[in-house]
């Protein structure tokens, strides 16, 4: 079957469901009218589909899964179960796949909630998926390469892409979903340190935004470690040594680390 058939469900039109909807309409693999999307929110379909009209809206979960291909679970954790009873026997796990954007709702009981014989894929996406510059992270349970593939070409389309074990999600969430806040916290704190030291704060968040993005693009370039690209700019006795330096006295790698696996759900 072309991808341009797929008839794809998205239960939940939040933040990650409708960044999702969106995304995949603006992509080549889907075409805007293959996709059904519902949620309680009247005020989020709306605004969906004011973004995209040809995609259909209903706040029906058991409407939008009838022919669906794929169908996206994009509801919080604790409200998984409740939408599996809701549609329990509805499903055709012969022809249909659930995809379950959940955190922390391993297979076990995903399987327990819809079927030990269901296609089941996670997917750990960040925020940034509303921009396709997701980090995008994914396991599969009955799936076959060819559905694995297909998925990962769909997720690809809304960022970078990585297949792995269900028992590194965890990480990976910690190092991405939960890692562009702790991006986010750093271009707030290089911020207010330019505007201690007299610049304005919209340009010194600009400038932090810029300098990260070309030191994401050299690393990106060059396929170098980052110490690579930080000896090109520490001269013996400059002040960019010094400033690394202090950073790491007060602690600075090891905060982040840190950060990284209190984070980390065992």
């Amino acid at each position: 079957m072309e991808t341009t058939d797929l008839q794809i469900a998205i239960i939940g039109a939040g933040n990650m469901g409708g960044a999702i909807a969106r995304g995949l309409s603006k992509g080549k693999l889907i075409q805007s009218k293959n996709i059904r999307v519902s949620d309680v929110s009247q005020a989020n379909l709306d605004a969906l589909k004011a973004f995209a009209p040809e995609i259909t809206v209903s706040t029906s979960n058991r409407d939008i899964i009838k022919d669906a291909h794929i169908i996206f679970l994009a509801v919080k954790p604790w409200l998984v179960e409740t939408v599996a009873e809701e549609l329990e026997n509805k499903f055709d796990y012969k022809k249909q796949m659930v995809v379950s954007i959940a955190a922390g709702v391993d297979f076990e009981q995903l399987t327990k909630f819809f079927n030990t014989d269901a296609t089941i894929i996670r997917v750990i996406p960040n925020t940034a998926i509303d921009v396709l510059q997701s980090v995008s992270t994914i396991a599969s349970f009955n799936a076959t390469k060819e559905q694995e593939q297909l998925i990962l070409d769909l997720f690809n389309e809304l960022g970078k892409t990585f297949l792995v074990p269900e028992s590194q999600l965890n990480a990976f969430m910690s190092l991405s979903s939960c890692g562009i806040a702790y991006a986010f916290r750093y271009i707030r704190a290089a911020t207010e340190g330019g505007v201690e030291m007299g610049i304005y704060p919209n340009t010194a968040k600009e400038v932090v935004i810029q300098t990260l993005r070309g030191a994401i693009n050299l690393l990106e370039a060059n396929g170098t470690h980052p110490e690579v690209e930080i000896d090109k700019v520490t001269t013996a006795g400059g002040t960019t040594i010094k400033g690394l330096n202090e950073m790491e006295a007060q602690g600075f790698t090891n905060a982040v680390i840190k950060g990284l696996k209190a984070s980390h759900i065992k």
